[in-house]
């Protein structure tokens, strides 16, 4: 059992306003759990391949006949069995997590803080965020800058065929901590079970 828990924040990049989560996780965590957890507080659907990066050694998921795997700096995490604490050692260190290669979602995920363990928290937990994370498949943080920019003009061109593809509304500052939790609490950390 775990006797140390991590404060972590983790910011998606290169969009303003700042869309971030605040969570707390036992130190001995397992990256493959972790990356679920990030999937469900963020909100993504994990319908895309993903990436830790610390010191340009890339830490994923071997995929079978993937002859470019030995070319690159890449470690199977999952086979490794590495755990957050292997990466993040130290309060204010910092690695990146990317998501969906196509759309390049990168994320700092940064160790705030090293807590002891508190017996009336059960963990993993999102203490707090800012914002709506973007729909998976919408072109980065441009496509969905200007995604946003369309939403804002409802006689817009594209309007209509937005709201139909987002499947109603969408409110780019959502977000409900209290809905993380409780995803948090079910199986895979409420992670859909797409790509591990």
């Amino acid at each position: 059992m775990t006797n140390k828990i991590y404060q972590i924040q983790i910011a998606l990049k290169g969009f303003k306003p700042k869309i971030w989560r605040r969570i707390l996780i036992p130190s001995d965590l397992l990256l493959s759990d972790f990356h679920k957890i990030i999937q469900t507080t963020m909100g993504w659907t994990n319908s895309h391949l993903h990436q830790f990066i610390k010191n340009r050694i890339y830490y994923t998921v071997r995929i079978q006949d993937d002859d470019f795997w030995d070319e690159m700096d890449n470690v199977d995490y999952k086979k490794m069995k590495i755990r957050i604490s292997d990466l993040l050692k130290a309060e204010k260190e910092k690695i990146n997590y990317e998501y969906d290669f196509g759309d390049d979602w990168e994320h700092d995920i940064i160790l705030e803080k090293i807590l002891p363990v508190d017996d009336k928290i059960i963990y993993p937990f999102c203490l707090t965020g800012k914002m709506n994370c973007p729909p998976d498949d919408c072109g980065g943080v441009w496509g969905y800058a200007d995604m946003l920019e369309v939403l804002e003009q409802t006689d817009h061109e594209e309007y209509d065929s937005y709201i139909e593809w987002l499947g109603g509304e969408f409110d780019p500052k959502y977000f409900d901590k209290n809905e993380i939790n409780k995803l948090l609490r079910t199986e895979d950390f409420g992670c859909i079970d797409l790509f591990n």
